[in-house]
């Protein structure tokens, strides 16, 4: 018996799932399915109720799961430890963000970091925000970067920045005209938004109710690259992170205009187990997003 199959032991029991497993230890589904017989026949007990729909343990999963995670989390630990003694920075940090973050905010950092620690693989995928959070908490990758963090006893979140939110808008557009407006010269605008279940979207709505200003909701999206399409051939205006339309002010296509009178804020954050063994490479890394630029 090796640590090794005890960690796909562990997955599969949080993710619930043969193919996630896999995908965490880079290795087949078919893999897994050895490696968990191979405990069955080891501790001479059933793990896994075969015959259920629903992924579940057996009594005896249950209790070798409980240590298992002990013993994993111990050695990961230890290994850790060794390679803070020996200053050694290395291996890989697996990422999930939404695509605002991912494509806007992360890219520098991950550019500078690389330039310190050549010798760390930093794989980075992107995700809806909930599926942020349910790839964390399933092991599948090491870190989150999410908006508006949702609190959960099985995460640590860490704040990182508040970035300004701004009002964008066709350069023809009137409200162009100015650098800044009341939130209410929104009221009555067509509006372009993000999708209901999308954390900005809902802090957007909850600013606007409270200053009682309604909108005309034309166009929903679920990312904020389609939304700046949409604003761009004038179908209506926005509310954006201001680092995602950088480069469109600059070169004219969009217009951003502050709102004064509004708290618009969207905190930005890391997030990652609380059982999470962070390595010297995650700990440098989180210590690198936490610097402002």
């Amino acid at each position: 018996m090796q640590i090794e199959s005890l960690k796909v032991f562990c997955d599969l029991t949080e993710t619930e799932s043969f193919t996630k497993a896999a995908q965490i230890n880079h290795i087949t589904q078919s893999a897994v399915s050895q490696q968990i017989s191979s405990l069955e026949r080891q501790f001479k007990s059933l793990l896994i109720e075969r015959s259920k729909k629903k992924f579940r343990l057996t009594r005896e999963g249950r209790v070798l799961y409980e240590a298992s995670k002990q013993i994993v989390q111990t050695y990961e630990s230890l290994y850790s430890r060794l390679q803070e003694l020996k200053d050694v920075i290395s291996g890989t940090i697996r990422i999930a963000t939404i695509y605002s973050i991912g494509l806007h905010d992360l890219p520098p950092y991950i550019k500078r970091y690389l330039k310190s620690y050549p010798t760390v693989n930093v794989h980075v995928e992107y995700r809806r925000a909930n599926q942020v959070y349910e790839d964390v908490l399933g092991n599948i990758v090491d870190l989150g970067l999410v908006a508006y963090p949702t609190r959960d006893s099985k995460l640590e979140i860490v704040l990182l920045k508040k970035e300004p939110m701004v009002l964008i808008c066709h350069t023809q557009h009137p409200l162009a005209r100015t650098k800044s407006v009341k939130i209410d010269a929104l009221a009555g605008q067509k509006f372009i938004a993000f999708e209901p279940d999308i954390p900005t979207r809902k802090a957007i709505d909850k600013v606007l109710r409270e200053h009682g200003v309604h909108v005309h909701p034309v166009m929903e999206f679920d990312n904020v690259e389609t939304v700046k399409r949409a604003v761009e051939i004038d179908a209506g205006i926005a509310i954006v992170p201001l680092s995602t339309v950088t480069l469109e002010v600059q070169q004219k296509t969009l217009a951003a205009v502050t709102i004064d009178d509004a708290e618009l804020h969207r905190p930005i954050a890391a997030i990652h187990k609380k059982s999470k063994v962070l390595s010297l490479a995650m700990k440098h890394f989180l210590a690198m997003l936490r610097q402002t630029e």
